[in-house]
């Protein structure tokens, strides 16, 4: 199973010109520890809460003053929607983190991934939302036809 087929597409990314304020929030908002960070629709780096922390408290300035720009990791990890689950979960494992932005071939950003994703009960439940979704188009037919 490919990479694309497991991902989760509707991604939150920060500008970075966007303030660390701005990037806290949404991490806070949605429970995440990193954001992709994203210019022009093509992925340029990530952004944690241990970023913010140190480049803070490193540099005291403010997370309203200072920008995710400075505050970002530009060496991004990622992987690609084509890539096997199998050969993603093995990056994921030698490299130690538990999530990888996903890019198309082109490097642009299309989605994350997680260890949840990859796991045998999350690949099963995203075949079981794969054969839902197909059965609905199925039904949806079925009563226009009739109709």
């Amino acid at each position: 199973m490919k990479v694309g087929d497991l991902m989760t597409p509707d991604v939150e990314v920060v500008d970075p010109d966007d303030t660390l304020k701005a990037a806290a929030l949404i991490m806070a908002d949605l429970g995440l520890e990193a954001l992709p960070v994203g210019q022009d629709n093509r992925l340029v780096g990530t952004i944690s809460g241990h970023d913010i922390a140190l480049h803070v408290a490193a540099g005291g300035g403010s997370v309203e003053e200072m920008n995710v720009r400075e505050a970002m990791s530009a060496d991004v990890l990622y992987c690609f929607a084509g890539e096997s689950a199998r050969a993603v979960s093995v990056k994921m494992r030698e490299w130690w983190v538990r999530r990888l932005p996903v890019v198309g071939p082109d490097k642009r950003l299309v989605g994350t991934v997680s260890l949840g994703d990859l796991t045998p009960l999350g690949v099963a439940q995203a075949r079981a939302q794969r054969i839902r979704r197909r059965q609905r188009v199925k039904s949806r037919a079925a009563m226009e036809k009739a109709a």
